[in-house]
């Protein structure tokens, strides 16, 4: 078998696109040109690629999908090899793909990646932010080669680098009295304030398992996909957050106050990860962010508190 780069090229396209039409446009050649490499390349591994849907386009049957992730990495090597080719004994570059979990963003990637991109100026990490079910499916499908994420429902087929363990904290309006306090407990929060609740997959499983762990039960007050709305609703007075990822900063997007304060010690902490496809031999730039991020987060690195 003699797959060119340019029939993977094509059928990535046209899984991105979900269309033969809409990938002819992007890659400014013929339809008749994609879909003839396409019956090519499915004469050849003797299975379908996609499921066709009359006027609605194409999408991956799943052994395509998996394809598609392995036309992904392919095409990711081959311009790496272009790349150093061009350029031997030169620093890693190119472009990256990282997945990272909702929350984790805006903690810590602004610095993560300013620090990189000093280090490594010829390197472009691009990002995919989703919820952890997201950002799994994105590193099985080789939409991304590396991933920030929880230890939530991990499978076999990544490799774990444990990055840090984040202890839950209550976030309350700073002027609320329990705000004084230096620590608290979930009893007190849950007889005091409605549950604001960050409503992701694995997440708020997370945090409702807490409290029955404490053996109490919550009024959920309020439930969102985004935590900057949940730390808005917390700073206007309309009950009580946990969080683990906690900013830096008191304020919410709208302005209002708010404190982050440690919870019972005993409460189980989600622990952040580095996550990568297994078995695969990574290219020398996701080599090199890899081994970045793990400094990041080591002792005396970026992200060191007692620093």
């Amino acid at each position: 078998m003699d797959l060119s780069l340019r029939a993977l090229r094509y059928l990535v396209a046209v899984a991105d696109q979900g269309s033969v039409t809409a990938a002819a446009r992007r890659l400014h050649v013929s339809q008749p040109a994609i879909s003839e490499t396409l019956a090519q390349l499915e004469a050849e591994l003797g299975l379908p690629l996609f499921l066709r849907h009359h006027a609605r386009g194409v999408t991956p049957t799943p052994a395509g999908a998996r394809v598609v992730a392995e036309a992904r990495r392919l095409l990711a090597h081959a311009a790496d090899f272009a790349r150093a080719a061009r350029a031997l004994g030169d620093a890693p570059a190119g472009e990256i793909t990282l997945g990272c979990f909702l929350t984790v963003a805006p903690r810590f990637l602004p610095r993560l990646l300013s620090a990189f991109a000093e280090r490594h100026p010829a390197i472009t990490v691009r990002l995919e932010e989703g919820d952890q079910q997201e950002i799994l499916a994105a590193l099985a499908l080789g939409r991304t080669e590396l991933a920030l994420a929880y230890d939530f429902a991990l499978p076999d087929t990544v490799e774990i680098t444990p990055l840090a363990a984040l202890p839950p904290h209550a976030v309350l309006p700073a002027r609320h009295p329990l705000a004084r306090r230096a620590r608290l407990t979930l009893a007190e929060l849950a007889a005091a304030e409605p549950l604001l609740l960050l409503d992701l997959p694995h997440s708020r499983e997370y945090f409702l398992a807490l409290f029955r762990a404490k053996g109490v039960e919550p009024r959920i007050g309020f439930a969102s996909r985004s935590q900057e709305l949940i730390r808005g609703l917390v700073g206007n007075g309309h009950g009580f957050a946990i969080q683990n990822a906690v900013p830096r900063s008191p304020y919410a997007v709208d302005g209002s106050r708010i404190v982050a304060l440690p919870l019972d010690p005993d409460l189980a902490p989600v622990r952040l990860m580095l996550l990568a496809p297994r078995g695969l031999p990574p290219r020398p730039a996701v080599r090199a962010f890899a081994a970045f991020v793990r400094e990041a987060f080591a002792a005396g690195g970026l992200f060191d508190e007692a620093r």
